[in-house]
């Protein structure tokens, strides 16, 4: 029985390789997609360097660096364009092409086809986001991150979120080409509103919380307070190890939403192609 139990486990780990190298091929192959993914955030990084000040002004006499602003935004960028875009349109192609239906008759769990389809494109995202901080320190003068940890949770809860989120959107996006429009209102409102390019402190308090609402936002605060410390990010208070305390009712919202978006995804998510 364990025998049989373990090569079922080996059998489940070697599909799973299967499909994420095939969906590794896909994505490398997918041309417009890639370099999507590769120059959108990094480009980004370089015009909203040149046409934003140096500073933001967030009252009480206080000013916010620009450079932080934009160096964590771009990592709200990568989450946006080399996760959530870029899986949406995978979902869609692979459930119009009916691979989604004939992986769901194989042995892996739909969260496992989900997952697999996914992991190619948060690869890529997780090389994009250490490529930004490097840049950020070494371009930009920006201080190493104030805690790594906290960071690294940023990260990981952004790109949870954004392939949830994803295949949120592949629900109402009946083909590929429709995705350009579906993904739109997700893009726009956490553009404007979750701090990629603006800062929340530099907003109206009740703009402020408004846009605190919204879905990527907690994970954005907890990349700006895990690199920048909690005052670099404009909200006063400790830096390093006591940040903590700040950083945790943000990944609280983070997983909140997470919860939200998966839930929702089990709920709704279409496997056959739509007619």
């Amino acid at each position: 029985m364990t025998h049989l139990v373990h090569a079922g486990s080996v059998g489940r780990g070697a599909r799973m390789r299967a499909l994420i190298q095939a969906e590794m091929i896909m994505l490398v192959r997918n041309r417009s997609a890639l370099v999507a993914a590769l120059i959108l955030p990094l480009g980004s990084l370089w015009l909203l360097r040149s046409a934003t000040p140096s500073s933001f002004d967030v009252g009480r006499d206080e000013t916010v660096e620009a450079a932080g602003v934009l160096a964590t935004g771009t990592i709200g960028m990568v989450f946006l364009f080399v996760v959530y875009s870029t899986l949406v349109n995978a979902y869609v192609a692979r459930r119009e092409g009916m691979v989604l239906k004939r992986l769901q008759t194989g042995e892996l769990t739909d969260g496992e086809i989900l997952t697999g389809t996914a992991l190619p494109a948060a690869g890529l995202a997780w090389g994009q986001c250490a490529v930004v901080i490097g840049i950020g320190i070494t371009v930009l003068d920006l201080p190493v991150p104030a805690n790594a940890v906290v960071l690294l949770v940023g990260v990981l809860s952004g790109t949870v979120l954004a392939a949830a989120l994803a295949a949120c959107s592949s629900i109402l996006t009946r083909t590929v080409e429709m995705a350009q429009l579906t993904t739109m209102p997700v893009l726009l409102a956490s553009m404007a509103g979750s701090g990629l390019v603006f800062p929340l402190a530099a907003m109206p308090s009740w703009l402020a919380d408004v846009c605190r609402l919204l879905p990527l936002t907690p994970a954005m605060e907890i990349v700006r307070i895990g690199w920048l410390g909690v005052e670099a990010a404009g909200a006063g208070g400790q830096t390093g190890d006591g940040l903590w305390s700040t950083a945790l009712p943000q990944i609280g919202g983070a997983v909140l939403w997470s919860a939200a978006a998966v839930w929702a995804a089990r709920r709704w998510f279409r496997w056959e192609a739509r007619k």
